[in-house]
């Protein structure tokens, strides 16, 4: 389990390191963050975990993750790998059928080789991919039932017809999208499935699925 009061100590351990050991506090942590310290004090009630927030930090610090966020220590503070990883969030279930979503969830770290990036946008683009599992035959056969798709979640402007990820009555689905007036229809591939007709402001658009790993 990961204790949210851990993580900040450890955030504090590395700012210190980085201030000449100085006395390191809640709105020190803040600030390195980009959060406000109303908001990172509600967080830090809570017991939430600014994932994003804490992707960017390690990457600016070059800071192992799994040390961060499981004190899995890599054997010292700064880990100077140079491979490439996107964030694997095993427990949501995108569907094209009926999924479920939770803001927050864990997330694993998938290392993706040098030549996969310019699949993914490029390097500036990779904090910007998150990897989800597909539930239901609704997009078969482009997504299967099991497939792993890579959304990209700073494609949300629905300018041209494409598969999109998006959030409808608590849950998230996977469908073909294409804007008509003040509405959105969500096809499926699968002909055996009718289409969705939303309007605008009862859906939220979570990313455009930009690549996919299917059995054959």
């Amino acid at each position: 389990m990961i204790i949210v009061h851990e993580i900040i100590e450890r955030l504090k351990d590395i700012i210190s390191k980085d201030s000449d050991n100085k006395k390191v506090f809640d709105k020190d942590v803040a600030t390195e963050l980009d959060i406000t310290q109303v908001n990172f004090a509600t967080m830090k009630n809570r017991g939430k975990i600014p994932y994003d927030k804490i992707l960017d930090f390690c990457a600016k610090k070059k800071i192992s993750i799994n040390w961060l966020l499981y004190n899995q220590h890599p054997g010292s503070l700064i880990d100077t790998t140079d491979k490439y990883w996107i964030r694997y969030y095993p427990n949501i279930k995108v569907s094209a059928g009926g999924g479920s979503f939770e803001e927050n969830q864990d997330f694993e770290q998938l290392d993706i080789p040098e030549y996969f990036i310019k699949f993914f946008g490029g390097i500036n683009n990779i904090k910007n991919i998150e990897a989800i599992n597909v539930t239901g035959d609704s997009m078969e056969p482009t997504l299967q039932n099991d497939s792993i798709i890579f959304i990209d979640k700073s494609k949300t402007n629905i300018q041209k017809n494409g598969i999109y990820a998006f959030l409808f009555d608590n849950n998230m689905f996977v469908k073909r999208v294409a804007k008509k007036g003040n509405q959105f229809i969500m096809s499926s591939d699968n002909d055996v499935y009718d289409d969705m007709l939303c309007d605008l402001a009862d859906i939220k658009i979570y990313g455009k699925v930009i690549s996919t790993l299917n059995n054959i």
